[in-house]
């Protein structure tokens, strides 16, 4: 059996059963990388997936990593071999394999360090809230003063990534989005809450009525309280190409599930935390616990980012410090980012 599939196998959950169907009712299966794209015209990186000896079973995956995509008569006999033992500690996922067994070692033994922890541990990952409208519970500055909405029913969020800069969101950021009038103020009503008549007049207005009729307001109640929002200790660029931002909210605003929301436990603070995190094996650490996205990016889900691995101090010499950039090169490569 043999099929053309999304390079996903190596990484994504739902993976996950497909391969252990497989291994538990073939004598030998084979993923080949391809690390060119099959397809150059489209965003999604293809692999090969081979089977054969149906009705056995197997304790090992063979992953053939290969640079590009060649006619073969018969799959390559070269590979990893990678147990599936292996395979399940390392969260089930193939795509870690393609590093050297020397970098993989190293991260065992740094995951191992009592002196590592992991980002779990420190701290609680989650999406920022859903609105189900945000053209209308993002205001501007301008239009909130003209529609006479009370300060103290507005917050200003972090709409997007692309504002988190620097380590941390400050005030004088925030004075910058209002002098450039962007829509960073988020209508927070809470449940219950007495409400002025200017509120009641932009809840009725047409672009009220538009709002409330989205999946996301027709299915709560009441409609216009946005749930989930909080004021967190730091943000998280989910999406990225060189790695995550980790961003301190000095600034006590809240965000959108367009970044991460970071609550310290409080076993660390956030400029420990952030001196742990530009370290060149978090950096590591991200590549391998997130996945590629397609076009070179990098993607964390709150999962994924929990399982980040970050060590209190550097590694220890210059040969561990160049198997970890060999790492970090690596995965960059097969992610086409750079």
């Amino acid at each position: 059996m043999a099929f053309v599939v999304p390079a996903e196998i190596g990484h994504a959950p739902y993976g996950v059963p497909v391969l252990e169907y497989l291994a538990a009712h073939f004598e030998r299966v084979q993923v080949i990388a391809v690390q060119q794209k099959l397809f150059p015209e489209l965003s999604e990186d293809c692999w090969l997936l081979y089977a054969e000896g149906f009705g056995g079973h197997t304790d090992q995956f063979l992953l053939s990593p290969v640079t590009r995509f060649t006619y073969m008569a018969r799959p390559p006999r070269f590979g990893v071999p990678v147990s599936v033992g292996e395979w399940r500690r390392w969260n089930c996922r193939l795509r870690a394999f393609l590093l050297s067994p020397e970098v993989r070692a190293l991260y065992e033994e740094l995951a191992g360090d009592p002196s590592c922890a992991r980002l779990r541990d420190i701290a609680s990952v989650g999406i920022g809230y859903v609105t189900g409208a945000n053209d209308f519970f993002h205001l501007r500055p301008s239009e909130a003063e003209a529609r006479g909405i009370p300060p103290g029913l507005l917050h200003v969020s972090v709409r997007n990534g692309k504002l988190l800069r620097g380590r941390a969101v400050t005030r004088s950021q925030v004075a910058s989005w209002f002098r450039e009038d962007a829509p960073v103020l988020l209508l927070r009503i809470k449940p219950g809450e007495d409400l002025p008549s200017s509120i009641h007049e932009y809840l009725d207005s047409p672009e009220g009525h538009e709002a409330r009729a989205s999946y996301k307001c027709r299915h709560r109640d009441p409609w216009y309280v946005v749930p989930d929002v909080c004021v967190p200790d730091g943000f998280l660029s989910y999406m990225s190409g060189n790695g995550p931002l980790l961003v301190a909210n000095a600034a006590g605003c809240v965000g959108t599930n367009s970044v991460h929301v970071l609550k310290l436990a409080g076993s660390m603070s956030m400029s420990a935390l952030q001196r742990a995190w530009a370290r060149l094996s978090t950096l590591l650490s991200c590549e391998i616990e997130g996945h590629p996205l397609g076009g070179g990016m990098l993607k964390l889900e709150p999962r994924e980012a929990g399982r980040i691995l970050l060590c209190r101090h550097d590694t220890r010499s210059r040969y561990e410090k160049d198997l970890v950039r060999r790492g970090v090169d690596t995965m960059r490569h097969w992610r086409h980012y750079g």
